[in-house]
């Protein structure tokens, strides 16, 4: 008897202290849709990214990978080959010339209701000893095509350390950063991860992610109930 009453009391200890640890963990403050829901954009004007990065592929790698996201969210995404040859053919052939482009101007040419500026801030591998890293960090900002206010921003990255596994010994560890390293040096390994970045941060129905777009049949829900 005596020791069921223990145990309850344990019990009921734990549950106190697992109810005390999750009261203080902060919640992350509810993102304020009412710009965007006035705004309601459905057509998204993507320019070309900028980037902090040495790497002279980010900005390439991440702009080919924006369509897919924005368009599984239900907007309508201006080609980017259409976008890219509008540009080179007005003189703009770096992306924060593209930037810099006054909104009514970009309203003129493309006609959009909202424009999407991105940034690369992170694109490339990290290698060391035991182990290599491939990671893409994505900055995303829509604002409203006309008038230039703030619809939404967000971020996300994407990092093969993900997936790699942390029980390999050390042998293991030394040949599978070697034999990364000679892959990575013929090929890309940082454009899946780009994919995967620009697919987190841009795909709707999430946390603090985009809204849904007038195409997608969650449109209307999403729009009257956050």
């Amino acid at each position: 008897m005596l020791m069921t009453q223990r145990l309850a009391t344990l019990a009921v200890l734990a549950v106190a202290l697992l109810a005390t640890g999750c009261a203080s963990i902060p919640q992350p403050e509810p993102y304020d849709y009412t710009a965007f829901k006035q705004s309601n954009p459905a057509s998204i004007l993507v320019l070309p990214p900028t980037h902090s990065t040495p790497n002279i592929r980010a900005s390439d790698s991440v702009w080919a990978q924006v369509t897919f996201p924005l368009a599984e969210s239900g907007f309508y995404v201006l080609p980017v080959t259409l976008v890219a040859e509008s540009l080179r053919q007005n003189g703009v052939t770096l992306a924060d010339e593209a930037h810099q482009i006054p909104l009514d101007k970009l309203h003129e040419v493309f006609g959009a209701d909202a424009v999407l500026y991105l940034n690369v801030t992170e694109y490339g591998t990290v290698y060391r000893v035991l182990a290599s890293e491939t990671s893409v960090s994505v900055q995303a900002r829509l604002v409203d095509g006309l008038t230039g206010e703030l619809l939404w921003e967000g971020a996300a990255r994407a990092s093969s350390a993900e997936q790699q596994s942390q029980q390999q010994g050390l042998v293991s560890m030394l040949i599978t950063a070697a034999v990364n390293q000679i892959i990575s040096s013929v090929r890309d390994d940082s454009h899946p991860m780009a994919g995967l970045a620009t697919r987190r941060v841009l795909s709707a129905g999430h946390g603090r992610a985009l809204l849904f777009g007038p195409r997608s049949p969650y449109h209307h829900a999403n729009i009257q109930g956050r």
